[in-house]
């Protein structure tokens, strides 16, 4: 019995890696005296808390088994592939074993699509009520939503789960019709829509009945596969903008397309765009916490991301009649657009200006990257304005200096 499961979880922890939705930010589940389990604990480090504590997940399939037939899917219909599935109860018991052996502090749970997508929704949605009534476990549990399962069944999770995922995969419907001929859209949408007024109606409802019960705290996120279809970065991250925007969704998650296949709907890669799949993520963050606009970072002339440099040198690059800034009369937003300096530097730099001029030691100690920010920036010292801004010398500098880092770090292993 017990080499049969281990064997199934080989098989569908390693099914399971490509699905990188998984996070645990956002989700406060406190203990009870009769309880197992705390999503605010610490374990090993597998995904980070969204105040940056390290929270371990068991993170599986239920499932590889799946009626779909995806191009891009390792569990797709066709691939021939050895077959795992387990019980309901085989993953309470492993769960429940894993955290009690320290091994874990909580559950991401996805699935292929066993008969339909009720069918599979039903299965994954009474293991997280079957770990919380019978079990007390208020550890962390993130759920796969299946697209096209009944609001019934999201109503259901969304009381048991801290987070759900809607994945759509692919950045346009039009590719999503090529490389998944069964799946649509709309099928995807409609648990999204429904989650987003939900998770909107239970925390509206909170704040005048303390009682209230909490509805996937953390929110929802989904998957967006980057390099398996020709969409470019513009297309991609208006998808995501707007996801945000109408869905609101906690996390969009973009994963380099893993060459699995030789199937001739799919480019022939030699493996996956990880650079890429940086850049965006680094973009995502632009969007979402440092104000910029879709169309500061990407445009028609410019419709995909500069793999050369992080997405906001590229806008500083590009935009020399911005740069550079006065750091000691700036306004807040404007200081956030300069290289080198995040959020909680740039809030630093406002409150400590009220007390005098900056200058170059100071932004060291408050802990901008100065060998980044100093060539967009003005401090209370003599400054170089006169001997103009050209981008591309100042791009081949810093990739230069990038270089000559890079080097003698590779020396000191020699």
């Amino acid at each position: 019995m017990i080499e049969r499961i281990d064997e199934k979880l080989a098989i569908l922890a390693d099914a399971a890696k490509y699905d990188v939705s998984c996070a645990s930010s956002g989700s406060y589940r406190k203990n009870s005296k009769d309880g197992l389990g705390n999503s605010q604990g610490m374990g090993i480090c597998h995904t980070y808390t969204q105040d940056g504590r390290c929270v371990s997940l068991l993170k599986i399939l239920l499932t590889n088994y799946c009626i779909f037939d995806c191009a891009y899917c390792v569990s797709r219909r066709s691939n021939d592939v050895k077959r795992a599935a387990f019980t309901v109860q085989e993953v309470v018991n492993l769960t429940i074993n894993f955290y009690q052996r320290n091994y874990i502090e909580g559950l991401f749970l996805s699935s292929g699509i066993f008969k339909n997508a009720d069918y599979t929704m039903e299965r994954l949605v009474r293991i997280a009520k079957k770990l919380r009534t019978e079990h007390k476990f208020n550890g962390y549990i993130h759920l796969k939503a299946i697209p096209g399962a009944s609001d019934e069944l999201m109503h259901e999770a969304g009381l048991h789960a801290d987070r759900l995922s809607v994945n759509l995969e692919i950045p346009s419907e039009e590719s999503l019709k090529k490389v998944a001929p069964e799946k649509d859209y709309a099928s995807a949408y409609q648990p999204m829509n429904y989650l987003a007024e939900s998770i909107t109606g239970y925390q509206e409802e909170k704040k005048t009945l303390r009682s209230a019960p909490t509805f996937a705290p953390g929110g929802q996120s989904t998957q967006l596969v980057v390099g398996a279809t020709p969409e470019n970065d513009y297309r991609i991250l208006h998808l995501a903008n707007s996801l945000y925007q109408h869905q609101q969704l906690r996390r969009v998650y973009y994963s380099g397309y893993v060459p699995i296949s030789n199937d001739q709907r799919l480019p022939m890669l030699h493996s996956p765009p990880l650079v890429r799949e940086n850049r965006l993520y680094q973009a995502d963050w632009l969007l979402r916490f440092y104000g910029f606009d879709v169309n500061e970072l990407v445009d028609d002339q410019h419709p995909d991301l500069d793999q050369e440099v992080d997405p906001k040198l590229g806008y500083a690059l590009r935009h020399p009649e911005q740069f550079p800034v006065d750091v000691n009369t700036a306004p807040y937003e404007l200081i956030l657009r300069i290289p080198g300096i995040g959020v909680k530097s740039a809030q630093k730099i406002v409150q400590a200006r009220r007390f005098g001029k900056l200058r170059a030691e100071h932004l060291r100690k408050i802990g901008i990257v100065w060998k980044r920010a100093r060539y967009f920036l003005i401090t209370a010292e003599p400054d170089f304005r006169w001997l103009g801004f050209d981008p591309d010398h100042l791009k081949q500098r810093i990739l230069s200096e990038r270089s000559r880092k890079h080097s003698s770090q590779l020396a000191l292993f020699k």
